[in-house]
């Protein structure tokens, strides 16, 4: 029942959604312009640094605090804090309040890893940056931290149910984010320093 109760809690923090609050404020597409995701990297793309900044903090805020009830709710269920973040990064990706159309989760997994273990998150954080600026693309650093807590949960012993809901948090963001390889490969991908010009922003 903890777990269940989780699910439900999870998710509907994860239907919260800041990018399409801002877009619809300030009159932008967020559907049909930049990638067409309602998420922090859009948000940046589409508004600018300071709107995508917001749009994170809240994502990774609803997945953190999605983290914190199920650990005060339940400190004996083992792994329903993972289940509590992992439902919240779904919602994010599939809102029943957009009729599933949500963002890619990156900002809520790490909320995630953030309420989890706050020192591995740091670790991964400080990877990410690194391997976002040398490579210039978003979707590398997302890719390297999705992977990581899966990995991390089993190498703790953290328990199968908490191993099985961040690798199925995990395979729902590549999936999410396969667009994005193939631009990559194309080399039509937005690499992070043309996003931060502001050479893509509607105007």
């Amino acid at each position: 029942m903890a777990y269940f109760i989780m699910c439900i809690i999870g998710y509907l923090l994860g239907c919260s959604n800041m990018a399409t609050y801002l877009a619809k404020a300030k009159g932008v597409d967020i559907s049909t312009g930049g990638s067409g995701n309602p998420g922090a990297s859009n948000a940046t793309i589409l508004m600018g640094w300071r709107a995508g900044v917001l749009v994170a903090i809240h994502d990774a805020g609803k997945a953190l605090v999605a983290v914190i009830i199920g650990k005060i709710l339940f400190p004996d269920a083992r792994g329903v804090a993972v289940v509590a973040g992992a439902a919240c990064v779904l919602g994010h990706i599939f809102p029943i309040f957009l009729k599933f159309k949500g963002g890619k989760g990156f900002a809520s997994y790490i909320g995630m890893i953030l309420a989890l273990n706050w020192k591995f998150a740091l670790i991964v954080l400080a990877a990410v940056i690194i391997v976002t600026v040398v490579f210039d693309y978003l979707v590398i650093g997302t890719t390297l931290t999705v992977v990581s807590l899966p990995v991390y949960l089993f190498f703790t012993s953290a328990g199968w149910i908490a191993v099985a809901a961040a690798c199925a948090a995990t395979a729902v963001i590549l999936f999410q984010h396969r667009k994005n390889y193939v631009r990559i490969w194309k080399g039509t991908e937005i690499g992070l320093r043309s996003t931060m010009k502001g050479e893509h922003r509607v105007k």
